[in-house]
């Protein structure tokens, strides 16, 4: 199938685009960036959008940068970007073990960082990095700028707190004390497909005993969210297999599944048993 007829806009400056935006957003006007969840359900006419502010031509949204103790990922930085560790340290690598899960090369090559944010499905392994890492979301609008917290941001499957005039222009993620141990661990059914399930871990260790920990999952409710119970189970303990599995079990306990034609809710609580395990046993790896 074709798309719906649409009006295309081009702008070259945030400026310009914030303002167009505005002006478009009540007749459906969408922000194309990769294009890689937009154009298929606009070829499909599920959605069907008068309006496309295309942004890839505003250079200052491919900022990819250090700012005091973040780093800001702007709306046009590709998920290709972070193949190789683009921060020294523990942040860098983690970014380039998770994007190898996202979707095929293709995709990693055009799709963008901040798209997969702004899509908010609930499978999106860059959602479940922002909510367990704390990322801040920055959207701008002709009314002005404002940082959203992740945990304030997703709002359910494919919902988030922007408004339709709000582009999100930038993601900003705390980098991690180099001291930092994570483990990142998905299940999917293939190479490249959504997952079922996932779960991102960090901690440090003093004195042989856990500190700071955040553990969360994503695939397996309506959104990414922290498991503060099992974080509070791992606290304090030594990384070991015992502590591990109770910390998983408490995830297991806390998540609310989502469930479909094809995969039960209690499949998919045994799945966040699994993968919140495997991510912690990687952690130490």
């Amino acid at each position: 199938m074709k798309p719906a007829p649409f009006r295309y806009h081009a702008p070259k400056s945030i400026e310009e685009a914030v303002e167009t935006l505005g002006e478009v957003a009540s007749d459906d006007g969408r922000v194309l960036a990769g294009g890689q969840s937009l154009v298929p359900i606009m070829a499909f006419r599920l959605a069907r959008p008068a309006h496309l502010v295309d942004i890839n031509g505003v250079q200052a949204l491919r900022r990819l940068a250090v700012e005091g103790d973040r780093l800001c990922i702007g709306a046009c930085v590709r998920h290709a970007a972070f193949h190789q560790p683009v921060v020294d340290g523990p942040l860098g690598k983690l970014l380039a073990t998770v994007v190898r899960h996202i979707g095929h090369y293709p995709i990693r090559i055009r799709g963008t960082f901040c798209g997969s944010i702004a899509h908010a499905d609930p499978a999106s392994e860059w959602c479940l990095v922002a909510t367990a890492l704390g990322a801040d979301m920055v959207a701008q609008s002709t009314r002005g700028r404002r940082t959203i917290a992740a945990g304030d941001f997703f709002r359910g499957i494919m919902t988030t707190a922007l408004e339709d005039d709000e582009l999100l222009s930038q993601v900003r993620l705390p980098l991690l004390p180099t001291d930092t141990r994570f483990g990142f661990y998905e299940f999917s059914r293939r190479a490249g497909d959504f997952a079922l399930g996932m779960a991102l871990v960090a901690f440090r260790v003093n004195d042989g005993k856990v500190t700071e920990p955040r553990i969360a999952v994503g695939g397996i409710e309506a959104q990414p969210r922290r498991i503060a119970l099992a974080e509070q189970a791992l606290a304090g303990r030594a990384p070991d297999r015992a502590a591990f599995e109770t910390a998983a079990e408490a995830v297991a306990q806390a998540v609310d599944p989502l469930e479909d034609a094809i995969t039960s809710a209690e499949y998919r609580r045994d799945l966040a048993r699994t993968v919140t395990r495997r991510a912690l046993e990687r952690a130490v790896a």
